[in-house]
């Protein structure tokens, strides 16, 4: 048997592994693979900036941008008109309504009537102060004529007081002239009958001459008196009369603004007797009848609303709206009434505040809790087809387009 050597018996060393050979291909994948990673948060991140961009687009430029639009258009719109509840002014008992709800009417046409009796006894009772009113101002007149009468009889007493004292003070001269040629005859008759040289009864003549004309001239000098004491009456009675005409003209005056103030109490109680009469103040429509005859109302009650013919749209625009809108702007109308129907018209009239300042608790924001709202202004707009505006009935809804001129 033979022997095997030992270097027979080893077994052999196992292969050395094959190393893969790397290609071109697989090198450009591994160098790919960082950038891979990157592009996968790019597309938020553009996202993120676009938004972004809309965002301050939006926040910044919105306001201009909107209101520079050629077309404002907004459905906050109406058909608007004067809707006035008509009301009594006086108390009373409804006679009779004479309209049905919702008719027709014309201006002056007479709508409710209330019972007049009452207030056209005090038309009359009022025309009777008047009338009496006048009757004390003729009557006035009268007395006032009457007591020029006795002004005129007191001055003519005047007169023939001042005529009697100059008789008077001529009598008085005249009778004074004969006394004192009748004492010088006394004297002259005495001394010739010392000498003997005349008759007693020459003497007694004399002497009784000289007595009359000394009577003659106390009458004179009475009458002079009584003449000056008439003249003095006659003057303190023709100011008395004066005086009285004065008084009389006073009075004048306090009985014409007395006639007034009952010409004004007549003009009210008439004013009062129309109250009674409910006319329509125009030409439109009534609605619904409030009241029914027979029923007692008071002032202030409402019997029937009145609409007038003129109508008119009002359109509520948004302050960033009305950059460019003006006063004559075209404006179409889309009522919902009549779809797919357009009608023209144009603007008339921009409030000059917002529609929250006229409300009855207007809004205050200095109170530091403050969110911003875009106001809206009312605009008015009329309609070109006035027979068509007529027809419609106001709070209708309305789809406004104004056409700016710029």
């Amino acid at each position: 048997m033979s022997t095997v050597p030992a270097s027979s018996a080893t077994p052999p060393p196992a292969p050395e592994p094959v190393q893969p050979t790397k290609l071109p291909a697989d090198e450009g994948h591994g160098a790919q693979m960082p950038s891979s990673g990157w592009m996968k948060y790019m597309t938020p991140i553009l996202v993120l900036l676009l938004a972004v961009a809309i965002l301050v687009t939006i926040t910044r430029n919105w306001n201009a941008w909107e209101g520079g639009h050629v077309e404002q258009v907004t459905d906050d719109a109406y058909v608007r008109g004067d809707l006035t509840p008509l009301s009594t002014k006086v108390a009373g008992i409804v006679q009779s309504v004479l309209v049905s709800d919702y008719q027709q009417v014309h201006k002056g046409e007479l709508l409710v009537q209330l019972e007049d009796s009452d207030y056209q006894a005090q038309v009359e009772q009022a025309s009777a102060a008047v009338e009496a009113a006048k009757a004390a101002i003729d009557n006035n007149l009268r007395q006032r004529e009457l007591q020029d009468a006795r002004i005129q009889r007191a001055l003519a007493g005047i007169d023939q007081a001042k005529a009697q004292i100059a008789a008077a003070q001529a009598g008085k001269e005249a009778v004074q002239a004969e006394l004192v040629r009748a004492r010088s005859e006394r004297m002259r008759q005495e001394g010739l009958y010392q000498t003997h040289s005349t008759t007693q009864q020459r003497l007694e003549q004399a002497v009784a001459d000289e007595e009359r004309l000394t009577a003659q001239l106390a009458s004179r000098e009475a009458d002079l008196e009584q003449a000056r004491t008439l003249l003095r009456s006659n003057e303190l009675a023709a100011e008395a009369e004066r005086r009285q005409k004065i008084v009389l003209q006073s009075q004048e005056m306090q009985l014409l603004a007395d006639e007034r103030a009952r010409a004004a109490n007549l003009v009210v109680a008439q004013v009062n007797l129309g109250y009674t009469k409910i006319s329509a103040p125009g030409d439109g429509s009534v609605g619904e009848r409030q009241v029914r005859p027979g029923q007692l109302v008071s002032p202030g009650t409402q019997v029937i609303p009145f609409v007038d013919r003129t109508r008119w749209v009002q359109a509520n625009y948004k302050e960033t709206q009305l950059t460019n809108v003006k006063v004559g702007d075209a404006a179409e109308i889309r009522i919902d009434k009549y779809p797919g129907k357009v009608i023209h018209g144009r603007v008339i009239e921009i409030a000059p505040a917002s529609g929250s300042q006229f409300a009855l608790l207007p809004p205050d924001n200095a109170t530091g809790n403050f969110t911003k709202v875009v106001q809206r202004i009312p605009v008015k707009i009329a309609l070109d087809d006035t027979e068509l505006a007529r027809s419609l009935q106001p709070g209708l809804s309305v789809t406004a387009t104004v056409r700016t001129r710029h």
